[in-house]
């Protein structure tokens, strides 16, 4: 926190507000976000938060690259998920292209989407008990992230960004060990939900630093577009995996977690229960995983697995006319729009082409922006302390909201 220096303003109790800065150099912050405060002493009369520490320009870079060229930088949104993001935007250019995935793709797919969840989920827990001053809960949680990581690694060759999907399928199939790695993780994980729900459900101090803080309506989170779980922490079962199916998940059994109250807790307790309907989804996928190709068979379109490539002159050729410039798939000229359930919320991709290898504009719909949006009215009337269990509800990852 910066000095606090005297400001204009007259404060609740006839005192005049002060004006103190939070962020971006503080740990609650993530050092990339910064609030501006007015403050009548322990309370926040208003905040002004602002962005755009962490801007990088990947829509603009998207521009100058081709499609398949754009998955490493998808990954850099959400690092914390970045198998959901790789997903998402390889689903909007499939969309767009017409192409249709191989059944076994979209399992493997979802399997992967639903690990990341629960890894993004896992220590979004983990990092909010920190913050109120549980520790021991974060140490936990990243060692099961840690564990996911493991089985990240061995299907994608990276641990944290991951460039897995490629426009029509995927890099590679998963290992041979790939199933039993899942099972091992799915029947074990649920004891680590268990702990952590003795640890916190009945902790008196985590219990008074969340329930009724940062209490925003069902009306007031629909009105500035939240969705994903801060969404559901008010009551409004909005799932994208539900209202606008995707890769089969009309085919899964799984529910979707709210809660009434719109606080800190509540958005506590729907990722809590969002860990268990993904392991349930997870247990589903890999009872029905099909045989067979992860890429479609469409050599105009989908990048030839790397053993055709040194072995087959056809494949070489494909490979080189949709890698090399000047050439790649060219959609056709229009605007798409598609959408996925990322951990948290709803991961849009708005595409305009005009029919040449590289999007003319790609536009990113990044729940992270659109949720901190709510954030300062969640505050306003509330105590500075307050500020940072909210802060650490909301789960904002930099990367997806300033792009």
């Amino acid at each position: 926190m910066s000095t606090a220096t005297p400001a204009a303003g007259k404060g609740t109790l006839g005192t005049r507000t002060m004006k103190m800065n939070i962020g971006p150099q503080h740990p609650a912050t993530h050092g990339t976000l910064h609030l501006e405060c007015d403050v009548d002493g322990e309370v926040i009369a208003d905040v002004r938060p602002h962005i755009g520490y962490l801007h990088t320009g990947f829509e603009k870079l998207a521009e100058y690259r081709g499609y398949n060229q754009f998955i490493p930088l998808s990954d850099r949104l959400n690092y914390l998920s970045a198998i959901n993001n790789n997903i998402g935007f390889a689903q909007a250019v499939e969309e767009m292209l017409g192409v249709e995935l191989t059944p076994r793709c979209r399992v493997l797919r979802v399997i992967m989407a639903e690990l990341s969840r629960i890894a993004d989920h896992a220590i979004s827990i983990g990092l909010q008990a920190m913050d109120l001053g549980a520790f021991s809960i974060m140490l936990w949680t990243f060692v099961e992230r840690e564990k996911l990581y493991d089985i990240f690694e061995a299907v994608t060759g990276g641990r944290l960004t991951t460039s897995w999907t490629r426009i029509g399928g995927l890099s590679r199939d998963v290992p041979e060990d790939f199933v039993p790695m899942v099972r091992k993780f799915v029947e074990y994980f649920p004891s680590v939900i268990d702990e952590v729900e003795k640890m916190l459900n009945k902790n008196r101090i985590f219990l008074r630093r969340t329930i009724g803080v940062g209490r925003v309506s069902k009306d007031d989170a629909i009105s500035h577009g939240m969705t994903g779980p801060l969404l559901r922490a008010t009551g409004v079962p909005y799932d994208v995996r539900r209202a606008k199916p995707y890769l089969g998940y009309e085919k899964y059994d799984f529910e979707i977690p709210t809660h009434p109250d719109g606080d800190v807790y509540s958005r506590y307790k729907v990722r809590v229960a969002e860990l268990r309907q993904s392991l349930r989804i997870i247990e589903q996928a890999i009872e029905n995983l099909p045989s067979g190709p992860v890429t479609a068979l469409d050599s105009k379109v989908t990048l030839p697995d790397k053993f055709s490539v040194y072995n087959d002159l056809e494949a070489l050729i494909h490979h080189f006319k949709l890698v090399m410039h000047g050439h790649g798939f060219q959609p056709p000229a229009g605007e798409w729009y598609s959408s996925t359930e990322s951990p948290n919320g709803e991961l849009g991709w708005f595409i305009v082409s005009d029919g040449t290898r590289n999007p003319y504009r790609l536009r990113c719909r990044p729940p992270s922006f659109i949720n901190y949006t709510a954030f300062p009215k969640m505050v306003k009337g509330g105590m500075i302390s307050d500020m940072v269990a909210v802060m650490s509800s909301l789960n904002i990852i930099a990367g997806e909201l300033d792009r």
